[in-house]
């Protein structure tokens, strides 16, 4: 099983192909994504890459952690789960837009 990497500070014009190739030295890329933004369209400047082992994970992290990516310093870490978020799209919240009378 692969080894989940978090990629922020990423220029917002890198391609999930410009990710994968920046990680390709360090191992097999498994997967490569840029996070977009659903109402603009647009890179979030965060991503996730997935390693094909996790000594290719952590040598990926050693050697990318804290470089530069077209004028930034890259962060570059093991990625956490996902946590829940109160308020989702799932319930909760506020009900909307019934009739006044």
């Amino acid at each position: 099983m692969g080894k989940k990497i978090y990629v922020g500070n990423l220029g917002y014009d890198v391609t999930d192909a410009a990710l994968q190739t920046l990680f390709a030295p360090h191992g097999t890329v498994q997967s490569a994504q840029i996070i977009i933004d659903r109402s603009t369209g647009r890179s979030k400047g965060f991503g996730f890459v997935e390693m094909g082992t996790e000594d290719e994970a952590k040598a990926a992290i050693a050697a990318l952690n804290g470089q530069d990516n077209g004028g930034r310093a890259l962060t570059v870490n093991e990625a956490k789960p996902r946590e829940e978020r109160p308020g989702g799209r799932s319930g909760g919240g506020y009900g909307g837009g019934g009739r006044r009378y």
